[in-house]
């Protein structure tokens, strides 16, 4: 079992910058990636972003060069830097924790880019 809390959305401008956290407890050594997703009203939930047990990383194009994933292990917490924000990543945000046997989710966040 892994318990995940989120932190760091809001209201930001255009051009702005925002750091979301997900802070994971409870069967840490189970996890093996994780996740950021964003789902916009009407819109497929989206992979934004992936942290590897190794710490290989990966992006959507979408978010490549603005957005950057990081994790500090011994907060056992992951973070989704996002710079250059654009109205298209409004959407709610959700940090994922990918086990052996489930996906663990966070209850996400919601990111309102606009001026």
């Amino acid at each position: 079992q892994v318990q995940l809390v989120e932190s760091g959305g809001g209201l930001v401008q255009p051009g702005g910058s925002l750091r979301l956290s997900c802070a994971a407890s409870g069967s840490i050594g189970s996890i093996n990636a994780m996740r950021w997703y964003r789902q916009a009203p009407g819109k497929q939930r989206e992979l934004v972003a992936t942290i590897t047990r190794e710490g290989s990383t990966n992006y959507a194009d979408s978010v490549k060069g603005r957005f950057t994933i990081s994790r500090d292990n011994a907060k056992n917490t992951v973070y989704l830097q996002m710079n250059s924000l654009k109205p298209e990543d409004t959407a709610v945000y959700y940090c994922n924790a990918h086990s052996w046997v489930i996906d663990y989710w966070a209850q996400g966040t919601q990111v309102t880019v606009s001026s």
